[in-house]
């Protein structure tokens, strides 16, 4: 096998990470997880298993994974987040690549589950995700929506396998990340100049709605897609009635 390291982000996160380090038995000699002052037992529980542990304040999301990086004893790095695991099939793929050519990178398709549910359409799958390259190639970018920018375009080479990501225990906790990036989002539009009126949030819930659960194939996964459709919808409908409210107390 290949030398790489394993780089993951870890807050309150005892409930996931076993499952995530379990996953990634026998891959690499190099786990590294950075934790943003856990209260919970995350630390515990990475203990048992052979990882580098590292405490580093927060500031966002890029910021975190970037440090990350800068820690990994290896040049290519697979970065998982602590809900994340990988399905018996990309640890395969992963296990089969004898070596790494020039500005490679590799993709795979994540799975997300939703309230321990598989969730196979309403545009949530595939969610092809790059995630194991050349460290040096380029770095993590974006508060929010973080995304890793590369220097120089690299050759993607697609691996077989899903990443699984448990995302959302909980329909409430669904809604609330969803309110919480709404205004999130809001706040980054104004910034940029994007403009709202008056009747853009019913507009926007109702093209939401129709996009996530008829033309994205939601219905397919029954009560799940209805609920994801509806708050995908509301998330939408919030976001553009806080960028209304911006601009109309700017006036």
């Amino acid at each position: 096998m290949i030398d790489f390291s394993i780089v993951i982000i870890t807050y309150n996160e005892e409930k996931n990470i076993k499952r995530c380090l379990d996953s990634v038995k026998g891959l690499t000699d190099d786990i590294v997880v950075v934790d943003s002052g856990s209260t919970d037992n995350t630390k515990a529980v990475c203990d048992k298993y052979n990882v580098r542990f590292f405490v580093n304040g927060f500031v966002d999301y890029s910021s975190q994974k970037n440090y990350a990086n800068s820690l990994a004893k290896y040049d290519y790095v697979l970065s998982l987040d602590a809900d994340e695991c990988l399905s018996p099939e990309l640890a395969a793929s992963i296990r089969k690549i004898d070596e790494f050519g020039n500005n490679v990178a590799y993709t795979f398709n994540r799975l997300n589950y939703h309230c321990g549910k598989p969730v196979r359409f309403c545009g949530w799958y595939p969610d092809k995700k790059e995630r194991f390259w050349n460290r040096h190639t380029g770095q993590w970018s974006g508060a929010i929506h973080e995304k890793f920018v590369f220097e120089k375009q690299p050759v993607f080479v697609h691996l077989k396998g899903d990443l699984l990501h448990y995302t959302y225990n909980s329909k409430e906790e669904h809604l609330k990340q969803a309110e919480k990036f709404a205004l999130l989002n809001a706040e980054q539009d104004f910034k940029s100049g994007r403009k709202a009126f008056f009747l853009m949030p019913f507009i926007a819930y109702v093209l939401r709605f129709c996009s996530v659960y008829l033309l994205k194939l939601g219905f397919l996964d029954g009560r799940t897609g209805l609920f994801i459709a509806k708050t995908t919808a509301y998330a939408t409908f919030l976001r553009n009635k806080e960028l209304y409210r911006l601009w109309k107390n700017k006036s």
